[in-house]
């Protein structure tokens, strides 16, 4: 009853070759054929597990379930040691793996010669008691079990985690059952998204779904996806933002309201950018840009303790070294954004000529288009050399008007509006604002944005400003940014399941 002594690690086997992969699909679908031929059909049994394969082993280790105890589990085998007359397998569910012990004395020559020819990737029910061997590993004493799906592909080559990218992201699932990190990120992931829910109920938001095709894409500057709708003959967009259909709901009295979903922009992809992304946007009325900053920041504090006991995050490399430590503390910093430029780029950089700023930013190292404006210029360097540095949660305040034509202008500077731009992690997590209430202002902005495009205006929209809106603040947190910097993943496509990839 003792398990094999582990060896010193081997390194990674090759991948097999098509030809190898092939060869070992036919030897399962043998296998499964000569289940078949006993009475099994593994694809119509039904196993009710009582406890899950992680969970008996921790309960087990707390002493909360005994020697002895019977349990019922079920699972995918991620490992098999034969041992003659005894099998030591894995099995893993979603809540971690137990070892299963097997004797060919309690289960019987059939049941046995089936059992140890189960193959890596099987799922079975098993049910047993608990005991530990003398290597003090708690396992499961087998007496019977249950084949309940065979596995015809086998498992990737480096079972214990995937490093090929491309097997990574695009067989998701392999990944999943390969690194249990990367299946922690994403149960986290859901947490996360819970906790955001649970923190806007309990402050009497009203969750709401709009719609995601829309016949003009507003909200912000981005290039949509179209598509057509054939009943009705013309071309919808998939939407880039949630905004204008929330604030249609101030509109008609709906006072605190937010909707978690997918927006779509047709723009490049990168280590921060997906195409399809998911976004909170969240609108109260009679609040205004500080309300924002206060909800922010709260709500983030409290997702983090919620979801990871701590306000005080780490970032690791592969080799578990810490690079950077993130400290969400209240209260976060807040800064002006002209002020912010100053210290980064010269006390004197809103006083010289737009040449001159050019200049300037070329020297700089931004990176500046022929055809940018001078507003845009100040931007470049700010998301490309000041934003990155931003670590630490950092309230960026009272923005350009340019860059954000649905926000009121700000009193004590009009070249400015009421906007904050809450960066973490060296990227922007949220931004927000007062909402702009003035239908006439807002059609002016718009047009300008617009650059004279009629057809580009939400008229629909503007007539409901048209029907009074209340002074309101609004703000839209990226939620996968969020999650890769609470759960220290630095690529976006490491929090999202199915993030898009080339067809092959």
């Amino acid at each position: 009853m003792d398990e094999k002594k582990p060896t010193a690690p081997q390194p990674p086997a090759a991948a097999p070759t098509a030809a190898e992969t092939n060869a070992l699909i036919e030897q399962r679908k043998t296998k499964l054929a000569a289940l078949r031929a006993k009475g099994i059909n593994p694809f119509m049994n039904k196993f009710t597990p009582d406890t899950a394969c992680g969970d008996a082993r921790a309960r087990f280790e707390a002493g909360t379930l005994a020697e002895g105890a019977p349990v019922a589990i079920a699972g995918r085998l991620t490992a098999h040691r034969d041992m003659g007359k005894s099998q030591f397998v894995d099995l893993k569910d979603q809540s971690g793996r137990v070892q299963v012990y097997a004797q060919k004395q309690a289960l019987g020559d059939e049941q046995f010669d089936i059992f140890s020819h189960l193959d890596l990737g099987d799922f079975i029910g098993a049910k047993g008691t608990m005991f530990r061997t003398r290597t003090g590993e708690p396992s499961v004493k087998l007496e019977s079990f249950t084949v309940l799906a065979k596995a015809l592909r086998p498992p990737p080559a480096k079972w214990h985690g995937l490093e090929d990218t491309e097997t990574r992201y695009r067989p998701r699932y392999l990944d999943l059952v390969a690194n249990d990190d990367v299946k922690r990120v994403m149960l986290l992931r859901s947490q996360v998204i819970r906790e955001l829910r649970n923190f806007l109920h309990t402050r009497g938001y009203v969750e709401v779904e709009t719609p995601m095709m829309q016949a003009i894409p507003g909200g912000a500057a981005a290039r949509p996806f179209i598509t057509k709708h054939e009943s009705l003959g013309c071309n919808f967009y998939l939407r880039i933002a949630l905004e204008l259909y929330l604030k249609r709901l101030l509109v008609g009295g709906v006072d605190k309201v937010f909707e978690i979903g997918r927006n779509f922009r047709n723009e490049g992809l990168s280590r921060k950018h997906n195409p399809e992304f998911t976004m909170l946007e969240a609108y109260e009325a009679y609040g205004d840009y500080e309300t924002m900053m206060d909800l922010v920041q709260d709500m983030v504090c409290h997702v983090s303790q919620e979801v990871l006991d701590t306000l005080v995050i780490e970032h690791k490399d592969a080799e578990g070294k810490v690079t950077k430590t993130i400290n969400l503390t209240p209260p976060w910093t807040r800064i002006r954004y002209k002020d912010i430029v100053r210290e980064r780029a010269g006390a004197d950089w809103f006083e010289i000529t737009p040449a001159e700023r050019r200049q300037r930013a070329h020297d700089l190292g931004a990176e500046i288009g022929k055809e940018y404006e001078d507003f845009e210029v100040t931007g470049a360097v700010f998301e490309k050399l000041i934003e990155p540095t931003l670590i630490q949660p950092t309230f960026v305040t009272h923005l350009p008007k340019q860059l954000v034509p649905l926000a009121k202008l700000s009193p004590d500077d009009p070249t400015t509006v009421e906007v904050f731009e809450c960066c973490i992690n060296g990227q922007e997590i949220a931004p927000a604002y007062t909402e702009q209430n003035d239908p006439i202002a807002q059609r002016e902005a718009l047009e300008h944005q617009a650059g004279g495009e009629q057809q580009k205006l939400d008229e629909d929209f503007l007539a409901a400003l048209e029907h009074g809106m209340p002074p309101a603040g609004g703000m839209g947190m990226g939620i996968d940014r969020l999650c890769m910097m609470l759960l220290g993943q630095e690529s976006i496509r490491d929090v999202i399941l199915f993030p898009q990839l080339k067809p092959k």
